[in-house]
């Protein structure tokens, strides 16, 4: 058990009154229950965050924070070796919150406790045995309970309690009780109570409800004299009642901490009182003492939060507050900076004399990076011209019409508060006719969507608008003689599909749901090179036997330029009202999150690495009203409840800034943005009529570190377009008739859309017969590639 956890069944002492009050009763131990408490412990949280070399945080002051000492120890280090090692405390702060050692010794508090064990050298632990607090007395603490019971409630005869519409709260009332009968006992007014004075109140019969267990007034003396003076003091009386006292002074109510990823951090709570019960903190709304997580720590009496190895998933806010005394709280802003990272477009590219060239960077991180542009080493700042231009607030450079002179390596550098990256891409002017190694690696060509239609696999190439293959699916297998869809009796043979996924653009893997089945495409072969059947016997193909039956869909979080590393995948069941927790590595269960005290089957998650927020969409089952979202604490694996009335399928921006949630069967698009702070705000809503189909994230073209969203309508041919960073809205006219027919059993889009890549401007849907390309960079049709039948799934293979 925590220190504070045995302070709470152990030295609450207070005393019964009438229940209007509210007070507790000092014989009644009193203990915490941590909603979700039954998490068990796991690893390490989930995301491995990019970090840059350079950063703050070498020195004694990091040594430390990589050293963990135990209670009553502290970290310091050596000014002769420079290494950390832990040294007792040489002191303890001086409170008086008493407790029994294993040792038959009565400590002041907690601290003084750990503090004798680490001076000792061996082990000393709290037990709930009263006897060191007993010794030689015949009154038991239930007597001595019950007589600070009947001398409050004798007190409360003599003086009736306030009344009235400005009626103090129960600890004032109390406080002024015991006020008065300090006074009352005090004869002589010299702010003294002596044995004397105390054998002199005479509890009569008629006062007393039962026996006081051979108690007496005077036993104050005995259990509450802490400095054994033979006498006590109105704070000696304060503390024999439990009359606590708490204080935060107004400048402290809200404290903001920054600090840089991969890193630690302390949070410190400012809570004072001289009888101040255990700090509770809190992460929305959800105690964190007892979750006992890995990266999250309390220490019991140093009023502190430890957060090792911060991630952007700990951004937020975070409370404590005083055991019983939620009332009053200090709010902890926790901000996360990230160092700058980056990718340019093209690496390198080879252009003929005369045309125009561009060279695009994106820029990640917190606070958002500044852009700047070198080329061969000099600024292009004081080149710029109507031949050299900067659009996007600087994150393309834009050359006109190249010249031989504008050959050269252009550095994109990021910088931001802490930290800073870069990357070159290089431009090469030369005659087509001469064909060097420079323009052999300009492959703009290699960029591909593979479509998998009810008429095979074709491969579409969006810059020449055409098919560059077809697989039918008569096709056969390679070194198979199975077929890509095979025919079943004399019906024309179409192929169904359901998802499909690029693995480093190298393969892809699609399923068949109807054959039971993953099929592998080789990207660089454009052939299908083997087939995975009967998946769930665990047989081949590294394929691993999990405990779980009856899955209907598996939620991997997506990486970006920050995150570059997941860790947990989340589970689905068909009709469980759960979401199951499983190592991505080894498959094996986590933890399961039940979502039963909502109602709610998951049907879809998203996810966003700022704050660490889950979003799930619950499935709804016939008429009624559409099930709002569920939030999921990706901290705790806690359900936080529902997403105000947000309502639909949840997208969320590649760099996890916005999330965006729209359905087929209700007309409201909701945007959502998460704060530097880890808040989660409703930016604002929009009425679409008819619903959203499938929409797709596209980087803007005119403003940096921004997305414009694409999305497909259910049963008209438009499509719309929202520009997020303003919430204007348009749509595309004239894009042909989308798909006719009923939609996929296994639940994905019936009208499926598609981006071209972190820096492509192509957008792929499909028509009734034919593909339809977008140009978003024009915001316009661009070509349609016609014969292609039904599109279940489509899938961007490319550098970009």
């Amino acid at each position: 058990m925590k220190p504070g956890g045995f302070w709470l069944h152990l030295t609450l002492l207070g005393v019964s009154l009438p229940a209007a009050l509210g007070w507790p009763d000092p014989g009644t131990s009193r203990s915490l229950n941590a909603s979700g408490g039954e998490f068990q412990a796991e690893g390490s949280r989930s995301f491995e965050v990019t970090r840059r070399e350079g950063l703050p945080g070498h020195g004694p002051l990091a040594s430390c924070r990589k050293k963990s000492c135990g209670r009553g120890s502290r970290c310091v280090v050596s000014h002769e070796t420079g290494e950390p090692s832990c040294q007792c405390l040489e002191a303890c702060r001086p409170r008086y919150l008493p407790v029994c050692g294993s040792d038959g010794r009565l400590y002041e508090n907690h601290c003084e406790l750990h503090r004798a064990a680490c001076l000792l050298g061996r082990r000393v632990v709290v037990i709930p045995s009263k006897d060191c607090f007993l010794k030689g007395n015949t009154c038991t603490m239930a007597g001595y309970a019950r007589l600070k019971n009947v001398l409050l409630a004798i007190q409360i005869g003599r003086q009736p309690l306030q009344g009235g519409d400005h009626r103090p709260d129960p600890a004032a009332q109390k406080r002024l009780l015991v006020e008065s009968l300090f006074k009352d006992l005090d004869t002589d007014g010299n702010g003294r109570l002596t044995s004397s004075e105390l054998a002199q109140h005479e509890l009569k019969k008629q006062d007393l409800d039962g026996d006081l267990l051979g108690c007496s007034p005077g036993d104050l003396l005995r259990f509450d004299d802490y400095n054994s003076d033979s006498s006590l003091t109105l704070r000696e009386f304060y503390t024999a009642f439990q009359v606590v006292q708490l204080s935060l002074a107004p400048e402290d109510r809200v404290s903001v901490t920054t600090v840089t990823v991969g890193l630690s951090t302390v949070l410190t709570c400012a809570i004072r009182g001289d009888l101040r019960p255990p700090i509770i903190w809190k992460r929305n709304g959800l105690p964190l003492n007892f979750l006992d997580l890995e990266d999250i720590n309390d220490f019991g009496e140093e009023d502190s939060l430890y957060i090792t190895k911060v991630t952007t998933v700990h951004m937020g806010n975070y409370t404590c507050h005083a055991s019983g005394h939620e009332q009053l709280f200090q709010t902890h802003v926790l901000q996360v900076n990230v160092p700058p990272v980056i990718r340019v477009y093209p690496e390198t590219q080879a252009q003929e004399p005369g045309v125009a060239a561009s060279l695009r960077c994106h820029a990640e991180g917190i606070p958002t990076p500044r852009i700047t542009w070198l080329k061969n080493g000099m600024d292009v700042s004081a080149q710029m011209s109507k031949q050299l231009s900067l659009l996007a607030n600087g994150s393309e450079l834009h050359i006109g019409s190249v010249r031989y002179e504008d050959t050269g390596a252009y550095t994109c550098i990021a910088k931001n508060e802490v930290g800073v990256d870069e990357d070159i891409s290089s431009l090469f002017i030369e005659d087509s006719a001469r064909k060097t190694l420079a323009n052999i690696l300009w492959r703009e060509e290699g960029n591909m969507f593979y479509v998998f239609s009810d008429d095979g696999i074709v491969v579409v190439h969006p810059v020449d608008c055409e098919i560059q293959r077809h697989l039918k699916p008569t096709e056969k297998i390679f070194m198979s003689y199975k077929e890509i869809c095979p025919q079943e009796g004399d019906a024309t043979q179409r192929c169904q599909w359901a998802s499909a996924v690029n693995v480093r653009n190298r393969y892809i893997y699609v399923a068949q749901p109807a054959l039971s089945r993953v099929l592998v495409v080789d990207v660089q072969a454009q052939k299908v090179l083997q087939v995975i059947t009967e998946a769930s016997t665990g047989q081949g193909q590294h394929l691993i036997r999990t405990p779980f039956s009856e899955v209907d869909d598996f939620f991997i979080p997506p990486t970006n330029l920050i995150i570059n590393h997941i860790r947990f995948g989340f589970i689905f069941n068909k009709s469980e009202p759960t979401v199951h927790k499983v190592d991505l590595e080894t498959l094996t269960p986590l933890k399961t999150i039940s979502l039963q005290r909502h109602g709610c089957v998951p049907a879809a998650m998203a996810h966003t690495h700022l704050g660490g927020y889950f979003f799930v969409q619950c499935r709804q089952d016939g008429p009624g009203p559409t099930p709002p979202q569920l939030l999921i604490d990706g901290v705790t694996d806690s359900v936080l409840g529902p997403n105000g009335d947000v309502t639909g399928t949840p997208h969320v921006s590649p760099d996890g800034r916005f999330i965006i949630s729209a359905t087929t069967h209700h007309p409201r698009l909701y945007v959502q943005k998460v704060t530097v702070r880890g808040e989660l705000q409703t930016l604002y809503d929009l009425k679409i009529s008819p619903g959203i189909s499938d929409l797709a994230f596209q980087r803007s073209f005119t403003r940096a570190n921004q997305y414009d969203v694409y999305a497909t309508l259910e049963t008209v041919p438009d499509l719309l377009f929202l520009e997020l960073s303003t919430g204007k809205t348009g749509t595309l006219k004239n894009t042909k008739e989308p798909p006719t027919g009923s939609a996929w059993p296994w639940g994905g889009p019936r009208r499926v859309l598609r981006d071209s890549g972190l820096f492509g401007q192509y957008l792929l849907t499909p028509g009734q017969e034919s593909l339809l390309l977008i140009n978003g960079r024009r915001q316009a049709l661009r070509c349609e590639v016609s014969g292609v039948g039904q599109a279940a799934a489509v899938v961007w293979v490319g550098e970009v």
